[in-house]
């Protein structure tokens, strides 16, 4: 480009002007999914096509972040005030909302990788483009459909003098993106490296680090600093919270956990964090729940039940706010380094981060993993992680202290125990997670920006290459990586332990698959890891619920040979290493008992299991109102909480929001309960207690008979979901007043 790289500007029209004239008008642009995606020059660049029909634009990304609209008129009463609040200040991509209306221009083409889970089953377009792609090859396939446009959003902070850039939210594809359009510039292809700076995206460091230099045009002024994407947290139902006790027992103390964003990712944690700040009430709820019964010897071998004194190291692509309440509950603190000797020594217990033995260069010596003459790299190396003190300098094969020399003759027994008067106190450059990229609510990005740099270097940032598998760094990632728990969901199982994520049978895409295949199979690569995958029991209601656990199913995620351990609401099958009949037996046992007989028909009619075997006694009473029964009676003791980490919902939002989704499930499952419930709430007064939830959905009066017989409907579904009777309660915080714990 005729820009120096790194040229800093604060005109977005010029800086597409130069993008066009140097690539020319058949362009490719990648974006990266979530977060991390530059909206004002995208828009730019949109309305450029829009305008000039001899542009040919097609976009590649993943996971476009929408602000929700509604659908029904209920639904955008409900939504629509929330997402004014909660969403101020973020801005929309322009291409997204002609999609979405069908409006998009006929000379630009949107193909994605990943989306919001559900958010394209109608539209065929969407469905068509789609690009089923393991997330750790996503750099790769987008580069392979002629991306020569790269554009992303990325923090800036002064450093010793000198503005530096981060990728911040998203070094995942980003990194290898960066990497290869630069050596495609080498080789004489015209190619535009764009990023757009937003103060409020925090600095990550690690990976994430980038010279200024490594861009060609930096956008940046008061008009880039837009207020940050940020979901509002998902309720938490006790079903989930039940999964997320049955994983809790699966995650060893000073091992490794990988989670995802939502509900179950919470309730995961929700039950880490009971389990180690609860830990007498945690097993009162697993002696009950017969958990440790049932899997004595899975939890003795594989897991653990007490508190955590080592802690986690979290290895995710994605890092979530849920990994940031683990740190703040001192669970996510086991450090982890990057050198495979301090790594060794660390899992073998023969040194701490915190505590550096007086023996440590001897020890280092014996591996072999610095010379007994130390040279400038040995110094580098035990320099970097504080081995040695700060303050020190290499010269002449000495090592200076102030006027002090010390010999790095370690041969001789007074130069080593001399050399002990040099050491640091604590391990250096040690991180609690590495992850790809992040998204979360305002303060997770709040939590972030107000740590000191020294406190936010502990997480991590890097590439999808390294953190989703183990090429390229196989022995230190292993030694990183210890006791992993690879977590993930599941849309649908198989009783033969294949599991469906992405997509439906008829071939429509749910989501994409992501990183799942990654984890999983490192899961097997591993000696001391395991996959574990969540599956919800059922979908739907009344006449529409379904088994999530069914004989067989029309896709498959993961393939039934790599299967390991499943996990429902209703327990934890272990089918790693077993014939099929025991595979089949096992999980039966945690699918839901009003399907349990068919699919165990299924199985016999297939012969896959013997005619004899019947469901164990203990495993036939499956039902939501088991698990209700044990799990609500504890809400009163501040655990299994609809928001267990808070939410940007009030809490009539809340009221009104699981009101209204209970009734919407009624009008899919047991209409003629919906229809008789609405005739009869005509017939009833509006009760005074239902006024302020009215009133919030701008209902209150109501001017029109559509109005009327909304108003009717939202009384009706506030009745339904039994939040008029205990409405009480809920006057404490106001309807104002965001709820929190």
């Amino acid at each position: 480009m005729k820009e120096k790289p790194g040229t800093v500007s604060n005109d977005v029209k010029k800086c597409v002007d130069d993008v066009i004239n140097h690539v020319g008008k058949d362009i490719t642009i990648s974006i990266t999914l979530a977060l991390g995606k530059p909206i004002i020059f995208t828009n730019e660049l949109y309305r450029r096509a829009k305008e000039d029909p001899e542009i040919k634009l097609r976009i590649i990304t993943g996971l476009v972040l929408e602000k929700p609209k509604g659908s029904t008129e209920l639904e955008k009463r409900f939504v629509q005030p929330l997402s004014d609040r909660i969403f101020e200040g973020v801005l929309e991509f322009d291409f997204m909302l002609d999609y979405r209306a069908g409006k998009l221009s006929k000379n630009v083409e949107v193909l994605e990788f990943f989306c919001k889970a559900g958010g394209y089953l109608n539209m065929p377009e969407a469905q068509q483009n789609h690009l089923a792609t393991n997330y750790s090859h996503g750099s790769r396939d987008a580069i392979a459909l002629g991306t020569n446009v790269f554009a992303q959003l990325v923090g800036f902070h002064e450093m010793d003098g000198k503005t530096m850039y981060s990728m911040g939210c998203n070094t995942d594809v980003c990194l290898a993106a960066v990497e290869t359009l630069h050596k495609h510039r080498a080789q004489g292809k015209k190619v535009a490296i764009i990023a757009e700076a937003n103060k409020n995206m925090p600095f990550m460091y690690g990976d994430a680090l980038m010279e200024a230099t490594d861009y060609d045009i930096i956008l940046r002024g008061p008009q880039y600093d837009y207020e940050l994407f940020c979901p509002p947290k998902e309720s938490v139902a006790l079903s989930d919270h039940m999964i997320g006790i049955n994983v809790s027992t699966l995650i060893k103390d000073g091992g490794t956990i990988q989670v995802g964003i939502g509900a179950l990712g919470d309730a995961i944690v929700s039950g880490l964090i009971m389990r180690n700040e609860h830990n007498k009430l945690y097993h009162e709820v697993l002696e009950k729940s017969e958990v440790l019964k049932r899997n004595e010897k899975l939890i003795r071998e594989w897991g653990d039940t007490g508190v955590f004194e080592k802690g986690l190291y979290g290895s995710s692509e994605m890092f979530v706010d849920c990994f940031m309440q683990m740190y703040k509950s001192k669970i996510l603190k086991r450090k982890v380094f990057n050198s495979i000797p301090l790594m060794k020594l660390i899992n073998e217990g023969k040194l701490s981060p915190d505590n550096i033995p007086s023996d440590i260069i001897d020890t280092l010596i014996a591996m072999k993993a610095v010379h007994s003459n130390l040279d400038n790299e040995d110094f580098a190396f035990l320099s970097e992680f504080g081995i040695l003190k700060k303050g020190l300098t290499y010269q002449s094969g000495s090592i200076v202290d102030g006027e002090t020399k010390y010999s790095t003759n370690m041969n001789d027994e007074t130069n080593r125990t001399e050399i002990r008067k040099l050491l640091g106190k604590s391990l250096l450059k040690g991180q609690v997670i590495l992850g790809a990229f992040f998204v979360g609510p305002k303060a997770f990005y709040k939590a972030l920006n107000d740590m000191s740099e020294e406190e936010r270097q502990l997480f991590g940032m890097s590439g999808v290459e390294k953190v989703n598998q183990l090429y390229g760094g196989e022995e230190l990632r292993a030694l990183q990586r210890k006791d992993a728990r690879f977590v993930n969901t599941g849309m649908v199982a198989s009783v033969l332990g294949a599991i469906a994520s992405d997509q439906l049978e008829d071939g429509r895409v749910i989501s994409g698959i992501g990183g799942q295949y990654n984890f999983v199979a490192m899961a097997h690569a591993l000696p001391d890891a395991r996959s574990i995958i969540m599956i919800k029991s059922t979908k739907g209601s009344g006449k529409s619920l379904k088994s999530n656990i069914v004989f067989s199913y029309g896709h498959c995620s993961v393939p039934k040979h790599l299967r390991d351990i499943i996990v429902t609401e209703y327990g934890i099958a272990d089918v790693r290493s077993l014939p099929e009949k025991e595979v089949i037996a096992k999980i039966i046992n945690i699918a839901d008992s009003r399907f349990q007989n068919q699919l165990l028909d299924q199985a016999k009619k297939a012969g896959k299991i013997p005619q004899s075997y019947q469901i164990p006694e203990e495993y036939l009473n499956n039902t939501p109102q088991k698990v209700t029964a044990l799990l609500k009676p504890y809400q009163a003791q501040d655990v299994f909480q609809k928001f267990p980490f808070g939410t940007d919902f009030t809490a009539d939002e809340v009221a009104l929001g699981s009101s209204l989704k209970a009734m919407k499930g009624l009008s899919k499952g047991t209409p003629l309960k919906l229809m008789k419930g609405l005739l009869l709430e005509f017939l009833k007064p509006i009760p005074k207690s239902a006024h302020r939830y009215l009133d919030r959905m701008n209902l209150l009066n109501p001017s029109t008979i559509k109005e009327k017989f909304l108003r009717k409907s939202v009384v009706f579904a506030l009745r339904n979901n039994k939040e008029l009777e205990d409405s009480a309660h809920l006057q404490t915080p106001a309807p104002n007043r965001v709820v929190d714990r």
